[in-house]
This record gives structure tokens, sequence and C-alpha cells, in this order.
């Protein structure tokens, strides 16, 4: 399969050119820059140097992009990818965008949260969390992949909420995220003094992610969900550990709550079960497309906490791209990401 890169040179598409490298079914044919136009991928990404030495190219050649390409990839920041996707609407390429603009059904929940006018309502698009939406993406021409903080939290929660464990209106999220999940761009609070030998939260109550949890666990509920989600800086490069906390039902066991992990993942071969106990750690998941969970039940407070591990750009992102990648295109989804963790 043909594929191009638009946005290549953040991070997650610099990672999605690393996994593409290895896919033995995909032929990257472009990748775009509008800031780095004309120079080779590997002046910008060194560590690129003998694998991709092509020349970046605009966007604005979106025509010659659609034309060489069965599917697109798209980095960019959000407000961005609903102007490629309107262009390349009516031609045979499938689209699969990293970025958040067709992540939600709701473009009003998406233009309230990020601010921003959805210029491309009508697209028909599947949210791109692939443990979940599975059947809805081989069909899709326009995958919205899911969100970092979203899929480590998710994946955490879901069969919590999907089994009728927990009461729904006591969930709380408290994650972590490398500095690499705020992008490439300079910017004073992700500078390294400011970051070194600090710990932060950000975003308390406002963060854009709470949304895309919320429309995920909703559906699985049947139900509307509304929770707490605070996001925090760690000083480290990549990883996100989530630690997912809820009240669980009257009645409801230990050993239902391991059920419910064992029947929802058991044939799911990204997502690691550390089972009642576990400790996941974000060293080891990194550089590859797992999802490690644990779990404890605090029976003094009658709470479950869900732990999950993922490295932000990889399943978070550029992996998860392309796990969407094969699924539209039939291929094993284990395809190009059988990275084993680099540790330590």
């Amino acid at each position: 399969m043909k594929v191009s890169v638009i946005g290549a040179t953040g991070y997650a598409g610099a990672e999605l050119l690393r996994l593409l490298h290895n896919h033995p079914k995909a032929e990257v044919m472009y990748m775009t820059s509008e800031s780095h136009t004309g120079q080779p991928i590997s002046a910008i990404y060194p560590h690129l140097r003998g694998i991709y030495d092509q020349k970046l190219i605009s966007m604005k050649e979106i025509d010659k992009i659609a034309g060489a390409s069965d599917v697109v990839f798209i980095g960019l920041p959000h407000g961005h990818a609903m102007a490629v996707g309107k262009a390349l609407e009516g031609k045979s390429v499938k689209i699969i965008d990293l970025g958040a603009d067709y992540r939600f059904t709701d473009t009003k929940t998406y233009e309230e949260w990020y601010k921003v006018e959805h210029t491309h309502k009508d697209a028909k698009r599947v949210y791109g969390l692939a443990e979940l939406y599975r059947k809805d993406i081989k069909t899709a021409s326009i995958v919205g992949n899911a969100g970092c903080y979203t899929t480590a939290s998710i994946l955490a929660l879901a069969p919590l909420v999907k089994y009728n464990l927990i009461s729904i209106d006591t969930i709380v999220i408290d994650a972590k995220s490398g500095v690499s999940g705020a992008g490439r761009s300079a910017n004073l609070s992700n500078h390294f003094p400011e970051m070194y030998d600090n710990f932060k939260a950000y975003n308390v109550g406002g963060h854009r992610h709470t949304p895309e949890i919320e429309q995920a666990l909703s559906e699985l509920a049947g139900e509307k969900i509304i929770l707490s989600f605070t996001p925090h800086l760690v000083p480290m490069s990549r990883g996100i550990l989530s630690s997912c906390y809820a009240k669980l039902k009257p009645g409801v066991t230990a050993e239902q709550v391991d059920t419910a992990y064992e029947m929802m993942y058991q044939t799911e071969f990204f997502i690691r079960l550390l089972g009642r106990g576990g400790y996941p750690a974000t060293k080891e998941v990194r550089g590859s497309n797992f999802c490690d969970i644990g779990w404890h039940i605090d029976a003094r407070v009658g709470r479950v906490i869900a732990l999950s591990a993922i490295d932000n750009l990889v399943k978070g992102a550029a992996g998860q791209a392309v796990q969407n990648f094969n699924i539209i295109c039939g291929f094993d989804e284990k395809m190009g990401l059988l990275n084993v963790p680099v540790y330590p």
C-alpha cells in the first residue's frame, strides 16, 4: 500500500516513519512540512539518515499526494486536518488523522473544547481506538486516531464500565505524561530547566482529552458519563501512566473485576494484563505498541484502581495509526508493530 505522511516533522510524524519503515506492506511516497519544505527529512531528524532521505514537500500539492497514495496519515495540530480531509473528499484515498479533528461524533463538542470551528461536519468518521471500534474501522474512509491520554485511560476503564461494575459518577483519572506529548514546538513550560527535577499538573478540569474519554466510555455504558481528569507532566521524554479510580457497585467482588478484564482483553495482542495487584510501568512499554494494565481493589473504601501504561508516541499516536492502517487494509493487525519494548 502506498502511503503519505502530512505533517511528518512532528514527533508523532517521525515516529510514524520509523514504524512504517519496518512495515512489509507499506511504501512511503510523500511526506510534507510547511516549515521545512525542500529539505530532506534526515536533515530535521538525523536518526533517519540513510533510511529516509527524500525531500519534504508542501501539503499544497495535495492532488499529487492523493494521486500517489492509498492511505494518507495526517500529523498536524488540531484545526488543520479537516481542511486536508475536505481536499481529499471524493478521492479514492483513506485518511488516518493522528490529531483531534475527526475524533468526535458531535462536532459541537469539538468546537466547545478546541475553540475552533469544524469545517468538515458531514465527514463520515470513525473513532480510531482499535480494541473497541475494530469493526467500524475496517470499512472507514476517515479514522480519527484516539489520543494518548485517552487510549491509556479508556482501555484501563472499559471493562469496568462495559460490565457495569462501577458507579459511573465516581470516575476519577489521574494521568502522567512524558513531555513529548506536548509536541515539538518550543514552549517555556517544556523548557529543560523548567521540567528537570519537576513534576506538575496542568489544565485541571479542562484538558481537551476529557470529552474524548467521556464519549467512548458513555457509548460502552449506554448512558452519559461525566468524569474528572487531571493530567500531569513528568520529566521524561515519552510514556504515559494512567491511574483510574471508581467506586465498585455494592456486591461486586474482586473476582468479578478479574473476569471482566480477562473476558474483554483475552484475545487482544497489544493489551498485556498484569492482573490484580499488577503495576504497569512506562519503561516496560517504551518504543512498543503495548498497553499494560493492572488493577487493585481497595476493600476498605470499596474502590477499584485501574492502572495502565503506554508509550504516548506509539500506542498513543503512531503505533495506533499503523494498527488502524492494518485493519483498514485487511492486514494482520500486528504487522510492522512487533517491536520489543526498549529496556532499560
